[in-house]
């Protein structure tokens, strides 16, 4: 009788380590490209040369494309994007380091502050480009004359191709892995023990990356929302916040934070939701100014 009453538990847990162990093979791609002498060049870095390139080039497009603007007179001209190009590299790169050794990793650098500089070690986040990308623009715009949310609204519709690279190096690299999966797309990252987890770098790829692009591609082509500036800017902020939200269920905190609370709550959703009421506010405020000009 005892054997029989625990023989439905056995046979799941003969199940969960079957379906365990069937799971995708991570496809290990070496994180760098090639070297030349001392200089190694890396997926990492390649994938923000590409976003910010390729982002450029749908920024030129948007600009060249006048009936998408107000009076058909778009707020800035090519020139000054490309001015702006080097301001939006620096803001990424100095807030997204700044911003990760805040966020994720003070002790450490405190403890030894050459960590500050090694960026193998953490990386960069997301929440801390956005505030250095943010103050760049702020004072570039505040120095050439130009619409600030207009601004603002160029870049937000082409930041979605930076993420989606960006986590497709991450995906590369094996890092930022996902919590524990019995899913047949689970994959036994390298660095993260011998079980399955979520790809959740592939997620925010999906997520922060195609699918918010077209979304704001069709409000910028379809509705035609430069038109009121600071609508695409506050599409993007609560379209990323609730992406990175959703995903954070599915990817593995941070070791050296774990989770907040409730061995649920992760620093990404305490970032991402502060996030979400400044997009609800600066959707609210575009469509005030608006209703107030039209």
């Amino acid at each position: 009788m005892f054997r029989q009453n625990n023989r439905p538990a056995r046979d799941k847990t003969l199940e969960t380590i079957a379906t365990r162990l069937a799971i995708l093979p991570f496809p290990e791609i070496d994180p760098v490209i090639f070297t030349i002498g001392p200089l190694a060049i890396h997926w990492y870095g390649l994938a923000y040369v590409a976003g910010i390139l390729l982002g450029w080039l749908y920024a030129r497009r948007i600009i060249q494309n006048t009936s998408l603007w107000r009076n058909d007179t778009p707020a800035f001209n090519l020139t000054q994007l490309d001015d702006f190009l080097l301001w939006a590299a620096a803001g990424i790169v100095l807030g997204g380091r700044i911003g990760y050794i805040l966020f994720y990793d003070l002790g450490s650098v405190l403890q030894n502050p050459i960590r500050a500089i090694e960026i193998w070690n953490g990386g960069m986040s997301f929440h801390g480009g956005l505030l250095g990308t943010t103050l760049a623009i702020i004072v570039f715009a505040r120095r050439n004359g130009i619409a600030v949310w207009s601004l603002f609204d160029v870049v937000a519709t082409v930041v979605p191709i930076g993420l989606f690279f960006g986590r497709i190096a991450n995906f590369i690299n094996g890092e930022l892995w996902g919590r524990l999966s019995s899913m047949p797309w689970a994959m036994a990252f390298p660095t993260g023990g011998p079980f399955a987890r979520h790809p959740s770098q592939l997620y925010e790829a999906a997520l922060e990356g195609v699918l918010l692009l077209l979304v704001l591609g069709y409000f910028v082509y379809r509705r035609k929302a430069l038109k009121i500036p600071g609508l695409i800017c506050g599409i993007f902020v609560c379209g990323y916040a609730a992406s990175r939200i959703f995903v954070e269920f599915f990817r593995e905190p941070d070791a050296q934070i774990g989770y907040l609370a409730g061995g649920w709550l992760t620093m990404g959703m305490v970032l991402s939701l502060p996030m979400a009421l400044v997009g609800i506010w600066a959707i609210a405020r575009a469509r005030r100014a608006a209703a107030a000009t039209a």
